[in-house]
């Protein structure tokens, strides 16, 4: 079975988190992801990176077959600085539907690799670029990370209290949704556009802009009544006694979801408090008696009880797990979400699957991350090189070295 993108090339410039993600998403959906990647830096601040200096080889070896972010992908070692390793660049985006690069804005235009110099020999040529604050604006050229995005996106402080200060949900909200997710969803708007007009564009990923495009419910709600969403003052937001998690008998937590004025009263009465169903709004004495009530209730069952409790009472909770829980959960096992795929050297390995569930052109893991370098004779032969040239090449350091998968 074919997946959606068969006969897509992307060649891959990224190399932190939201980018890989969004390449990962187009290889799992069958696109055929060429990873360019840097030989090693031997000098100034970024010496070292991606070396995996002082490790164990075998080591790393092991942990990058569990790398989902670069599954589903070829990997060639080229010098961008080098002409050379530019004309091999050209060669690869000549032939290329995507090209997705994450540098700080203007770096790419001083290697001569941005879209501009591509799309003369390419007019069709979908070009990605994914930053932090996006190619214009008064914040472009600032360094950042996920922290950073999601602050300036109005995310983070959905997370604080009166008490606790704003706590970083990991580096999902702005690395992967709003970035990796949203160039993504860029790119396939403009291959759906370029079957259309036939030519390709340019498409400008901000995680910041994403971050605040998933904003887009509290935004509404301030546009419309002018009120800033708080902790303690929004539904959403640690504010009702139906709308948050609470610690169970066992030490874990079980959370509590009931917006729904029917399973609000499916709550009351499950434990106990018809009394409280028309007080399911309450900022006062009633709101807080009744958080005081569940938060001692909840300690007197485990958390796989309250889940049977929920489930037998029609009421919306689910347990809060910890990774290694959610993995093993078996609805999460029934619906695909652990996908195991046979390595050469290390047996089993175990991946969170594709999320996307498609009919006739399913998602798929065809290959598990590739060693570095580890396809650049094979590509650069696909492209016509002689394997003369190719030695001669990597002698010239135009081309870096390469490591086992």
């Amino acid at each position: 079975m074919s997946g959606a993108l068969d006969g897509i090339r992307v060649v891959d410039l990224t190399h932190t988190a939201p980018g890989p993600y969004c390449t990962m998403l187009l290889g799992d959906l069958g696109a055929e992801v060429i990873r360019v990647e840097e030989p090693p830096v031997r000098e100034g601040r970024r010496s070292g990176r991606g070396t995996g200096a002082g490790s164990d080889p075998e080591e790393e070896a092991r942990r990058n077959a569990f790398n989902a972010l670069a599954r589903n992908k070829r990997s060639i070692v080229l010098n961008l600085k080098h002409t050379e390793g530019r004309e091999v660049f050209y060669r690869l985006a000549a032939n290329a539907d995507i090209v997705t690069e994450s540098f700080r804005p203007g770096v790419v235009q001083r290697l001569g690799v941005d879209y501009e110099s591509l799309r003369p020999t390419n007019p069709r040529l979908i070009y990605c670029s994914i930053t932090g604050y996006g190619q214009d604006g008064p914040y472009r050229d600032l360094p950042g990370h996920d922290i950073n995005y999601i602050a300036l996106g109005g995310a983070l402080a959905l997370t604080a209290s009166d008490s606790t200060p704003p706590i970083p949900p990991g580096n999902l909200v702005a690395d992967f949704a709003g970035g990796g997710m949203h160039a993504a969803l860029g790119i396939l708007a403009a291959i759906v556009a370029r079957a259309r007009t036939g030519e390709g564009q340019y498409v400008d990923s901000s995680m910041t802009d994403g971050v605040m495009a998933l904003m887009a419910s509290y935004a509404s709600n301030f546009f419309a009544s002018g009120d800033v969403p708080i902790v303690g003052q929004h539904r959403h937001l640690r504010t009702y006694p139906w709308f948050m998690a609470y610690r169970t008998e066992d030490g874990k937590y079980f959370s509590l979801g009931c917006s729904e004025p029917w399973f609000y009263a499916n709550l009351c009465r499950a434990v106990g408090r018809e009394d409280m169903v028309p007080y399911q709004y309450d900022a006062g004495e009633r709101r807080d008696e009744f958080r005081g009530f569940l938060e001692q209730l909840f300690l007197t069952k485990n958390q796989e009880e309250w889940f049977t409790f929920c489930r037998e009472y029609e009421i919306c909770g689910a347990p809060a797990y910890t990774i290694d829980e959610a993995l093993d959960d078996p609805h999460m096992r029934h619906r695909g979400m652990v996908a195991e795929i046979d390595h050469p050297r290390f047996g089993k390995i175990s991946q969170v699957a594709s999320s996307m569930k498609l009919s006739a052109t399913p998602p798929s893991i065809r290959r598990l991350a590739p060693g570095k370098g580890e396809h650049t004779d094979a590509v650069l032969r696909e492209l016509g090189y002689t394997d003369s040239e190719i030695e001669r090449l990597a002698a010239e350091g135009v081309l870096g070295p390469k490591s086992a998968p």
